[in-house]
């Protein structure tokens, strides 16, 4: 067999909506990035989130306010307990 009927060459366009990235022969002509360079490229990413994870979000904002409020709940009925406590004790050794 010949080295042309081995080797099929196919460039792939476009899959679903998504473009793929550059071959491997490309990327070797092209000039090496200096180090570093991918940062700015991330600014305000981390402040935005995917739009598909939104119902998550949700969820989970709402387990932490009832977490919060929980808390918050049990702390009160501790602080009231010892307010009552705290009365009792000065009536008695008043």
């Amino acid at each position: 067999m010949s080295q042309e009927s081995q080797a099929i060459e196919v460039e792939v366009v476009e899959i679903d909506g998504i473009i793929p990235a550059a071959s491997t022969e490309s990327r070797a002509d092209a000039p090496p990035r200096p180090p570093g360079r991918d940062w700015p490229s991330w600014q305000g990413q981390v402040r935005r989130l995917d739009a598909h994870w939104w119902p998550l979000w949700v969820l989970l904002g709402t387990v932490v306010a009832l977490l919060l409020l929980t808390v918050g709940v049990a702390l009160g009925i501790l602080f009231l307990i010892y307010r009552i406590i705290c009365g009792m004790l000065r009536a008695v050794f008043r």
